[in-house]
Formats: structure tokens, sequence, C-alpha cells
């Protein structure tokens, strides 16, 4: 045992939300190097923890509380789409779309890329999927490439398919499509695998020092809103570019200016060579590989997401999308992640792609105990028991002990899981998957839910109570650049079941799938960091855990649940070191 040492830090509170309890209570968490020392009630606190250079900071009624962690985000797209390189908007409708180009077109240079993300056409007035038209009207000689607000979709102009090398002869890979009007000719929209495939050589074209201006930014945004930790999630379903940018992520670290927890989930493929090396270069604290990610359908509102039975308004006979990636390829991928030690999280927003994803875990052998693995990293109770319960008396000297943590027995996660067949909410949690998931996804279309897949089906949509009352896991996060990555109206969404911006519908969409402000907070914190893979060191305030916290004007808990997007981050820190303040 290490000589006791005394505190770097200790941050006082009226408000103390560990994530072992319900209620925050009256405490302070001592922190020495990147690690909680010691976390509980104030009158309690080791005496020799108070030494004559630690710094004590009394955050007076403010909460404080693991740092946020999202569970699933694109942090390239997210960077880039938030920076002058790109714009971001829905847009009206199909012409408004095309005119809120004009500021982007302004300042990039002649001749490069018009690039966009966010436009939804089930929202627009009049509805309707655009076409290449209106953007040859404005744009014949520019190429001009938006991508929809469920990153699923391009809408391309025809100097971006000539520019691609598209013509009306070309295929589209396996998992995608290319649109084609009823006499056969290219309408410009291109989906899924197709259009993940065109996205790296669309981008090709910004530099290094654009992108890490642009990475340095989107940190900033994260730090502020409470964000911690996050994790880059692949958004590439076959071979190549998958964005998950080591390379940009590995410089800010070198350079000091790393001020997030990043665990990275490259493509699952065959050949396993690139997670491989992610895992022998980067195994520091910041950086991490921790898994694979995989598509296994896309999207209800286009159709893409695969359901067991036909979509409500089917558009053809037999009309219940389709698995991006072969069943029985998905499955041998699968076996041989599990048989390497390595984590899949698949992507699967359909029923019958819920469905079918257990079927593999279980098939290969997810869920069945592993002799002498380690569960430091394995999905648990949904309230993370587990990790909490290492906060009992005593003092962690965890920061005075060098080098990496052994990497943990492999996670399993599925990915979105917009509706269930109701015997497969059991199922996962008996399985030990973890059910990582978006609360602003419910929001982003109302009535789509009733319109695509009917009645009958609409109770097992998100059913975020049911999944934690049979055990499973949740794991919180924002799909950004789908959902805004602002934790508090995720947070907000699960707990009233309305949107965060309109404060919609009255009383809340399926009110019975709501959470209580503990379970959401948890499922944002310790969730995640289980899915992440990390639950042995981060998403609670325990000795030894890492320092990763925030601090909110209010206590989220003694509030009114409308109150909860209000509050304000007061700071935000991460392996001890303050990040963000907001007096500063």
């Amino acid at each position: 045992m290490a000589t006791p040492r005394p505190a770097d830090r200790i941050l006082v509170t009226s408000a103390l939300f560990t994530g072992a309890d319900d209620e925050p209570a009256p405490g302070a968490v001592a922190i020495g190097g990147d690690r909680v020392l010691w976390a509980g009630p104030l009158e309690v606190l080791p005496e020799h923890l108070r030494g004559t250079d630690t710094e004590v900071v009394d955050y007076g009624n403010a909460l404080v509380m693991p740092g946020f962690h999202d569970a699933h985000l694109h942090y390239f797209h997210s960077a880039l789409y938030l920076s002058p390189l790109a714009e971001r908007f829905v847009g009206e409708n199909e012409a408004d779309a095309v005119a809120r180009l004009a500021p982007l077109a302004a300042r990039r240079p002649a001749g490069s890329w018009l690039l966009t993300q966010g436009w939804r056409d089930y929202l627009w007035n009049p509805a309707g999927m655009p076409s290449r038209a209106s953007l040859d009207a404005a744009y014949p000689d520019r190429p001009v490439a938006m991508y929809s607000g469920d990153a699923h979709t391009l809408w391309l102009n025809g100097r971006a398919l000539e520019r691609l090398g598209i013509t009306e002869a070309s295929e589209a890979p396996a998992g995608g499509s290319y649109d084609r009007d009823a006499e056969g000719r290219l309408t410009g929209i291109v989906r899924e695998a197709a259009a993940m495939e065109l996205m790296p050589r669309i981008v090709g074209e910004f530099t290094a020092d654009e992108l890490l201006d642009a990475y340095r930014a989107f940190q900033a945004t994260l730090n502020a809103q409470g964000v911690t930790a996050v994790c880059d999630m692949a958004l590439m379903a076959g071979p190549g570019l998958d964005f998950v940018r080591d390379d940009l992520f590995a410089a800010l670290e070198e350079a000091g200016e790393l001020t997030l927890r990043v665990s990275l989930f490259p493509t699952l493929l065959a050949d396993g060579s690139r997670l491989a090396g992610l895992q022998e270069r980067l195994d520091g604290p910041l950086v991490r590989a921790q898994g694979y990610k995989q598509f296994f359908d896309g999207v209800s509102s286009q159709h893409t997401a695969w359901l067991h039975d036909p979509y409500a308004n089917a558009r053809f006979p037999g009309d219940c999308g389709r698995p991006t990636v072969d069943p029985q390829v998905m499955g041998e991928l699968v076996q041989k992640a599990a048989a390497e030690g390595q984590g899949v999280r698949i992507h699967a927003i359909g029923d019958e792609a819920i469905h079918r994803a257990l079927d593999l875990y279980e098939a290969a052998g997810v869920g069945r105990p592993r002799a002498g693995a380690s569960d430091a990293g394995e999905a648990g109770d949904a309230g993370g028991a587990d990790a909490a319960d290492a906060s009992d008396e005593g003092v962690s000297d965890a920061a005075d002990t060098p080098g990496a943590a052994p990497r943990p027995a492999p996670v399993f996660t599925l990915e979105h899981l917009e509706n269930f067949q109701p015997a497969d909410i059991a199922r996962l949690a008996r399985l030990g998957v973890a059910a990582s998931v978006q609360p602003r996804h419910m929001t982003l279309d109302p009535g789509g839910p009733e319109r695509d897949l009917g009645p009958a089906r609409v109770p097992y949509m998100w059913p975020f109570r049911q999944l934690l009352d049979a055990g499973a896991v949740l794991a919180f996060g924002t799909d950004s650049p789908v959902t805004p990555t602002d934790p508090l109206a995720a947070v907000y969404t699960a707990v009233t079941r309305k949107d965060a911006d309109t404060r919609a519908p009255e009383g809340g969409w399926l009110p019975a799938e709501a959470l209580t402000v503990p379970e959401a907070l948890r499922a944002y914190t310790v969730g995640s960091a289980r899915a992440a893979g990390r639950g042995a060191d981060l998403g609670a305030l325990a000795p030894g855990m890492l320092a990763d916290l925030v601090v909110l004007d209010r206590d989220l808990t003694a509030v009114d649940s409308e109150a909860i997007p209000d509050a304000r981050v007061l700071a935000t820190y991460v392996g001890g070191r303050r990040v963000y303040a907001a007096d500063e």
C-alpha cells in the first residue's frame, strides 16, 4: 500500500451524485493526480487528504456528478458539420435547402465541394424526396453533396456524380442503392452503404490542419456541455476510411490539447488488423480502441430498417427493409471477433435486425460465463451497481500505480434499437448485451412511428422502462451529428418523453417508458462507460476511478423536469484537470 498522500484538489458540494445512490447528498470528492482518492460525506473526509497545498473548491448547492459520456457519436462528421468547412441544416423544403447553400458557396474556394448535413424530407412542407434537378439548376458547375439528417442518404448533383465517376450504367455496392426515376435515370439520391462508400472521397479535399481545427472546436463544445468521454463510432459498412480518425486524436494528445477520453470503434471486417494496430499503438488513459462497430440495417424513415413484418405504409409488397450485411457474413464476423476477445457493437434499428443480431450474439457465446474473465468492462445492472460499489469507505492509491489497466472482458452492444419484438427485451438483458440508445431519436419525427410501423408496434419503440426493469444496461448518447450533443436535452427527453426544443407532446410520448432523473444520469455515465468497455475506471465517483466529473448549477433530481434543459455547466474536469469553467 502506498503512503497516504494529500489530495491535489477537494470539491465540496451540498449535492454530490456519485452514481451509487438515487439521491445526491452533501459531500466532497478528493482528487489526486488523475484519480478520485475519496468520495463521500464531508464530515468523514480523512484528515490526511487536507494538505497544505490542497485546493478546496466549494461549489455550494451545485450538483457534482460523474462527467457525461456520449456512448455513440461520429466525431469526424460532428466536428466537420459544425465547422466553417460545411453547413448543417434541415431546411423548410427542397427549394429552401438549396437556397441555404449560398453562404457556404460564397466562402469555399471555387470548384470545391459544397457539403452539408441535416435535411429530412419527411419534415419538409411539402414532404418528398429531393432530386439532382434542383441542385443542378443552382450549381451546375460545382459538386454538391448534402448528407441527410440520419446520415444514411446522400443527395448529389450532376457535377458530384460526374466527379465521383457514377454514371447511368453504374451499379451500387452491396448494402446500398442508387435511386432512379421512372425512366431509369439517376436521381442523385444514394443510400446506405453506397453513400458511406462515397463520403471519404468527398471529404478528401480537407487538409489535416483544417480538420484539427474542427476537432479542437468540437472538443471545446463537448467540454462546455459537461461531456468528458465519447465513443467514436465507425460510419462505414465496408472497407476503407471509416472516419475513426485516430491520427487526429493522436496529434491532439501529443500536443497536450486533448481534453476528452475517446474510445474508438472501427468497422468490423474479416481483416482485423486495423483494430489490432490501434490497440497496439493506443494504450493510454485518453485514447483507446475498444472494439468493433458494424451496420446490420438502415433507418425506419427511409424503410431501410429491417422489420419482421412489412411497414404499415409499405411502398411495395413485402416492404420489410433488409439487412445491410448478409446475416451469415455478419455471424462469421461476430464469431471471429468473439474468438479474438474483442467486443462488437451492431447498428440494429428494426425489430428483425435486433432479433437476428441477438441470435448471432447468442451463437457466438455472448452471455455465457467466461472462465477467469474480468467483468470490469462487462455490462451489468443498468444502474451500475458494480461500479458504484467501489465507493466503499477507503482511500484509493490508484493514482500512485503506473501503467494502463489490463484489457477487460469484451462488451457486446446493440445500437439504436428503435423497435422490439417483445420477447427480445428480456433476452437482451439475459445475454448481458448493452442497449446503446439515443433518447432524442424518439422526437426527431413526430408521428413517424405511427406512420411507418402502425399502432401495434408502437408500444415497443424506445422502451427504456421495459429494458431497465428487465435488467438491461442502458447507455446514452446522441448519434451526433444526427442529434445535438447536449446531454441535458437528452436527459430531459428520457425523463419526460418530450422534445427538449418544442417541449412536445403534452404529457410525453409513451410516458410509461419514462425514466427517473437518477436512472437517466446513470445511463449517461456508468452505463455508457460499460458500453465502452471502461466500466472499471469511468462512470462513477469512487476511490480509484478516473476523476472525470461535471458541475451543474442545480440539482437535477430536485428541480421540476421542465427546468432540466435550462441547467448550466459550471465546470468540467477530465483526469482531475479543469478543462472548462463557465466563469473563465
